[in-house]
């Protein structure tokens, strides 16, 4: 260990650390405070009209908000949390990032140097814990080092297939006091398209009867997304997203056909399934999307494949492509915005057939109870504004929202891929802290909510107003369908009781609202909109309507017949 700086020019690790910070960017910070990293938040008080630092109730939900405005901004969001039990409960938002491809950088207080190795108070290897899991896993043992490891872990993080990076900050270190070089702010480094790789696309496309674009994955701009729009149009190539990246195709455009996400429209998925060229840009093609690797024959699919993804490793993973490029999202769609574009006219019928498939699967069924869902989604798509940002918390209730919802503009959609629960309350709330102009939708089921719930204090304490829909249908729905799918009338474990989650809302200052029938749903909405405070609205909806196709006593009939016929 080198000894500690007594130069007037020295500075603390906290105050390094901070200045790193400033110097990478950095606005916006979220952070259960700890112990461990007290010197970076002395330091941060001195930065306090430079950046932004919010105050979470779990750790999770300060990782969940920094994952946020990754999705938001294409910044790695940034935050900061305790050694042991607090790196533990961020792990969560961190998994999240690694499986949505967000730039997320945790900054992570760590035991004294000289008492590591000793099962020291709260000690945990966090280069072990999180090697698997973020794309970096790091620590800083000298403060002299410290403008280097931050450079490199904004780097990494943003950098071609973006992700979550850690760093572990020892407290002893963070308070020594050094003389330290700066550097630079980072920049993204992604691979480009070559010439010879965007001529051979041109020429599969061209021989193509059926094609069908599947955009998905991280590292969009506003501008790719757009440039990527243009190149479906003047293809003509029907285009569907992958599970919960509906923002990043115009779905009000003629060539957008849907999304491949749980409980797809069957009709998309015959569709996909029957192309003769998949051209993937974007999306790593992995269970869902895929829907559990059936709709492609690994490892040679049955279609002409096309992928494009950010890091090599990805490409031909689990399936062969007749062509691979690796390529960042903006460099991709700019080289294909100005490809000549095909001879489109002979699948105008095709592009046009799964057109209407999409139009016709926006109509919900009819439904006579109290509370009708897919009425409910109607009268909000017709009320959001195209800029509004929907947040989505893991459950089958989603599908209310990924079905009848339209997205219009990129950035405007956050949901976990990794299908972690507790994610829509804190993306809500970082959402309306980022953009307090804009309305923000968090959907939330009853068993989600009470995972994360708490943020709504962080709401209320930052003046954010973002309105939270609790789908109500006091069980764990999801598991609750695979009971009733795979041992029918043997459910356990699933059911719940739950608080008036209204007067929750209302004992955290929040507003609260229980809606009980289909045209309560808007005055509710409105009121709510009007309050001016975060908000909570309580949708009782019935239990039997599990997902927006079925229901729990038809999965249990289909699977009692399975079991008569011996199947």
């Amino acid at each position: 260990m080198t000894e500690p700086s007594t130069s007037p020019d020295s500075r603390t690790g906290g105050q390094i650390l901070v200045d790193a910070l400033r110097i990478h960017g950095v606005d916006t910070a979220f952070c259960v405070p700890g112990e461990s990293y007290l010197a970076v938040l002395d330091a941060l008080y001195d930065a306090a009209n430079e950046i932004r630092l919010i105050t979470c109730r779990h750790e999770a939900g300060a990782a969940n908000m920094a994952e946020a405005y990754g999705k938001l901004t294409g910044k790695p969001g940034v935050c900061l949390v305790a050694r042991g039990p607090g790196a533990c409960h961020a792990s969560i938002g961190i998994h999240n990032a690694s499986q949505d491809s967000t730039p997320m950088v945790v900054l992570v207080g760590q035991v004294a140097r000289p008492d590591q190795d000793r099962e020291a108070f709260q000690e945990i290897d966090f280069r072990r814990m999180f090697g698997s899991m973020t794309k970096w896993a790091g620590q800083v043992d000298h403060p002299q080092r410290i403008p280097e490891m931050v450079s490199r872990a904004f780097h990494i993080a943003a950098s071609g297939r973006p992700g979550p990076v850690v760093l572990a900050l020892p407290e002893d270190m963070l308070r020594e006091r050094a003389e330290a070089r700066d550097t630079g702010p980072y920049r993204a480094l992604r691979a480009h398209p070559g010439s010879a790789d965007m001529a051979e696309l041109a020429r599969i496309l061209g021989a193509a009867e059926r094609p069908v674009m599947v955009v998905g994955g991280g590292g969009w701009t506003p501008e790719a997304c757009e440039q990527i729009v243009a190149f479906a149009e003047a293809n003509d190539l029907p285009t569907c997203c992958s599970f919960r990246r509906q923002d990043i195709f115009d779905n009000s455009h003629h060539n957008y056909i849907g999304d491949l996400g749980y409980a797809p429209d069957p009709a998309l998925v015959e569709r996909v399934g029957a192309g003769d060229v998949v051209l993937v840009v974007g999306a790593r093609l992995g269970e869902i999307a895929t829907q559990h690797y059936t709709l492609f024959d690994p490892p040679e699919p049955r279609q002409t494949l096309i992928h494009v993804h950010p890091e090599a490793s990805i490409l031909g993973r689990v399936y062969r492509p007749r062509l691979a490029i690796q390529s960042g999202m903006p460099e991709f769609a700019a080289a294909a915005r100005e490809l000549k574009p095909a001879a489109s006219a002979k699948w105008r019928d095709w592009s046009e057939a799964a057109r209407r498939d999409y139009l016709a699967a926006l109509t919900p069924a009819p439904y006579d109870g109290a509370l009708d869902l897919g009425r409910v989604m109607l009268a909000l798509r017709d009320r959001l504004p195209p800029d509004a940002i929907i947040a989505l918390d893991a459950g089958n209730f989603s599908g209310w929202a990924m079905r009848f919802l339209i997205w219009r503009r990129p950035r405007t959609l956050l949901g976990p891929q990794s299908g972690a629960m507790g994610y829509g309350v804190p993306a809500a709330v970082a959402a309306k802290i980022l953009y307090p102009d804009r309305v923000v939708i968090g959907f939330a089921g009853d068993g989600g909510f009470l995972m994360s719930g708490q943020e709504l204090a962080t709401a209320v304490h930052y003046d954010a107003a973002p309105i939270i829909l609790v789908f109500d249908n006091a069980m764990y729905g999801t598991v609750r369908m695979h009971q009733e799918s795979d041992h029918p009338g043997r459910t356990i474990a699933t059911d719940l009781t739950n608080p008036d989650f209204a007067a929750l809302a209302a004992a955290y200052g929040a507003h609260g609202e229980v809606v009980r029938r289909t045209e309560d749903f808007i005055p509710a909405f409105e009121r709510a909109l009007d309050s001016g405070k975060a908000a909570v609205i309580d949708l009782k909806m019935d239990p039997e309507v599990i997902t927006t196709r079925t229901t729990l006593s038809a999965l249990r009939e289909q699977a009692l017949a399975r079991s008569r016929d011996g199947k």
